[in-house]
């Protein structure tokens, strides 16, 4: 027995002794080496034959001159270019799989006020889009609930909870999370005088003056959801928890109406913009807008008011039939030129990864090629609040990292490395799997 307890001992001593070399390996792992690359860091000029450090995560330093660190996992990347990685900043990932099987959809609430709803809560990390979309070298998203769009079937409340951004790797949610919330959606309501009836299939009118009631009547309830948060602000400041009815619902506005978080508004019509626009000012408001078809009409508008926009896919048919095939493509050009900024967004997830083609589009159009690079990595982190995190490559950000070997905009172009959170990620996926396994599928024997 004295035999073994000392056995044990000299085990327990050895296994001390060993563990700092252990830790050190693991943090050795943690540590990365881009050599000989092209960087484009966005921050400043391109880096000729440039060495990118990861350590630990983030970014550890860059530039055309920077040292190896002893026990870097080199990866000598010449021939290849560095950016930052790409940033798409309206989708539903993770909340729907599949639109028309209902189990595996979980991106709205039933009921036209869900403000306390968070996209995080229900994001499934294991979603089938999600490394789809990252092999495009998609390292970042926001997640936003009540948005339709294409997989959504376009069901959307008022207000449709809050969006999260997320990091496109991560076994649970909590390591995938950049920021729980990011924006409160709004779907700004819209004067509808037709509307289709699934039941018979056909287009349905109604009198001008019936629809603007009821576009006054959301307005209005909206107003009191605001006037309702404000008041309940004022009792939580000013009153211990214990001496009031906790309200979640008005509890997850209080930030929107302190102008903390800023409200996600989903407008297409010039006139719908211009009443956001009014509506926020009112308020005292911060407004993003997404969707913004024809935002082109106010620029003017939303230069004066600094107010961002995410644009919709460039190939989305116009709002209008006889407005020109090219709309939507060419409004970039007229933003950039008007100091309005904006980014791309897919507004989905089955095309999330036609992200860069998107933006690639815009420059076929007449917007310049930094503006559109710019409009899928640097401006939707700014928008959101999160340039000081991700967006470029400098010291002491974030290591959300792709290696091309060309240009990350065009569709012919291979992710060679990814990197999220500092962590080497693969790029396999759903498509390059059955790619793969058609692609040797055996020849019908005669």
């Amino acid at each position: 027995m004295l035999r073994y307890k000392h056995s044990c001992l000299v085990c327990v001593a050895s296994l001390l002794f060993l563990l700092p070399s252990a830790f050190a390996q693991t943090q050795t792992a943690n540590t990365y080496a881009i050599t000989h690359a092209k960087i484009f860091t966005l921050a400043g000029s391109p880096i000729e034959d440039g060495t990118l450090v990861i350590r630990d995560g983030k970014i550890a330093a860059v530039g055309a001159g920077v040292e190896v660190p002893a026990g870097a996992q080199v990866i000598d990347a010449k021939g290849l270019q560095v950016y930052p990685g790409l940033f798409d900043p309206i989708t539903q990932m993770g909340l729907r799989e599949i639109g028309a099987v209902s189990a595996t959809v979980d991106s709205s609430e039933t009921g036209s006020f869900n403000p306390d709803v968070v996209a995080a809560t229900a994001v499934s990390p294991s979603s089938e889009h999600i490394p789809v979309t990252r092999a495009a070298g998609i390292t970042e998203v926001l997640a936003v609930p009540g948005s339709g769009g294409f997989d959504s079937g376009g069901s959307r409340g008022v207000l449709g909870g809050q969006a999260s951004a997320i990091h496109l790797g991560g076994w649970v949610i909590e390591e995938m999370l950049l920021k729980k919330s990011a924006a409160m959606v709004l779907n700004w309501p819209r004067i509808e005088t037709r509307s289709f009836d699934f039941e018979t299939f056909t287009r349905k009118e109604k009198p001008y003056t019936e629809a603007k009631q009821e576009y006054e009547k959301q307005v209005n309830e909206l107003t009191e959801w605001l006037e309702r948060a404000r008041h309940y602000s004022q009792v939580m400041e000013k009153s211990s928890a214990a001496k009031y009815d906790r309200d979640l619902k008005l509890e997850a506005l209080v930030p929107v109406i302190r102008g903390e978080l800023p409200l996600l508004i989903f407008a297409d019509r010039a006139r719908d913009i211009r009443n956001a626009v009014e509506f926020c000012d009112k308020h005292n408001l911060r407004m993003i807008l997404a969707g913004g078809d024809e935002a082109y009409k106010v620029k003017d508008l939303l230069r004066s008011k600094s107010i961002p926009v995410i644009l919709r896919p460039t190939l989305t048919l116009p709002e209008d039939e006889d407005d020109p095939y090219d709309r939507l493509l060419s409004q970039p050009a007229e933003l950039a030129a008007a100091d309005v900024k904006f980014a791309f967004g897919s507004f989905d997830n089955s095309f999330a990864r036609r992200l860069g083609q998107n933006a690639a589009n815009a420059v076929a159009y007449g917007l310049p090629y930094d503006e559109a690079l710019r409009a899928v990595t640097v401006n939707p982190a700014q928008i959101l609040g999160l340039g000081n995190q991700i967006g470029t490559l400098e010291t002491g950000k974030i290591a959300n990292i792709i290696v091309t070997n060309g240009d990350p905009l065009e569709i012919t172009t291979d992710v060679r490395y990814l990197f999220i959170r500092g962590q080497l990620t693969s790029t396999d996926n759903r498509h390059k799997s059955l790619y793969g396994k058609y692609l040797n599928r055996p020849k019908p024997v005669n």
